[in-house]
């Protein structure tokens, strides 16, 4: 099954990690710590041009999406159930 994360990027369900909220990378600097190091190795993608919502967490990415969490984490469950 795959998972739409915005704009044209559709993902592999089996591949997702986690969702967080973007107000994460504020609020925690460990998942801030995360992120700058995914973007050293170049394994950060960011979706469209709006504003981001989500980070996307998977094997080899990390994704800014527009989507909300809660609207990525019902398609995630929506293809779970």
């Amino acid at each position: 099954m795959y998972i739409h994360l915005g704009g044209e990027k559709i993902i592999r369900t089996s591949q997702l990690v986690a969702i967080f909220d973007i107000s994460i990378e504020q609020s925690s600097k460990l998942s801030r710590q995360f992120v700058v190091h995914a973007q050293k190795n170049k394994e950060v993608e960011t979706i469209g041009e709006e504003d981001h919502k989500s980070i996307v967490v998977t094997e080899n990415k990390v994704y800014y999406s527009p989507i909300s969490t809660s609207t990525l984490k019902k398609r995630a469950h929506y293809l779970d159930g």
